[in-house]
Parts: C-alpha cells; structure tokens; sequence
C-alpha cells in the first residue's frame, strides 16, 4: 500500500510540474513566443493592473476595473498594444485613465496616465 502511495504522489508531481511548464511558460531566454492577441494582452493588462493596486502603485479604486480599450498603436521604437482603462472615482481628472503599453509578444513596457 505504501508503494502505491508513493508512486501515486510521483505520478501526480510529474503531470504537475508539466502542467505549469505548459504553453506560454517564459524561460527568460528572451524567445517570443510571437504575437498575442487582444484578449491576451487584455487579460495581462487587467493581472497588472490587480498587482500594482496590490503593491500600492496605484488608488485600490482601481481594483476590478476591465479594460476600456485595447489598441494596437505604432510608437517610435515600433508597434505595441495599448490597453486603456477608465476610473471616475479617481478625484484628480487628468489620472482617470491609465493606459498599460505591452511589445506585440505580451511583454509589459510601462503603465502611465497619458497614453504616450
């Protein structure tokens, strides 16, 4: 009975380990995985919005607040996403969108409120 538990629990720590080692798992090679889409870089922009609310960066009346928009913009150094988001709770007007800027690959650039 004890092998069969502790085959069990290795069986289990490989599907697990494959599992988060799965697509989309960055090694920091600095390898793309080419372009995302919109709804990926959405879903990135609205997991960092939650993290700089977390860490204090931002007013936590930005804590579930969805994207306004997502665009794809071509800056000097070339084109990126662009994800906008909107609070009206915020008291000063010129901070009531923050705009999140990721490479085409899904790779968070900056985040500031003027969309430049």
């Amino acid at each position: 009975m004890r092998k069969l538990m502790m085959i069990s629990v290795c069986i289990a720590g490989l599907v697990s380990g494959s599992a988060l080692a799965g697509p989309g798992h960055e090694h920091g090679h600095g390898h793309s995985h080419g372009p995302v889409s919109a709804d990926d870089a959405s879903g990135k922009a609205i997991k960092k919005l939650e993290q700089l609310v977390k860490a204090g960066k931002i007013e936590e009346s930005w804590a579930g607040t969805k994207p306004a928009t997502v665009e794809k913009k071509t800056f000097s150094q070339g084109p990126e996403w662009v994800v906008s988001f909107s609070n009206k709770k915020v008291a000063d007007a010129s901070k009531q969108t923050l705009y999140m800027f990721y490479s085409l690959d899904g790779h968070y650039i900056a985040a500031n409120y003027t969309g430049n």
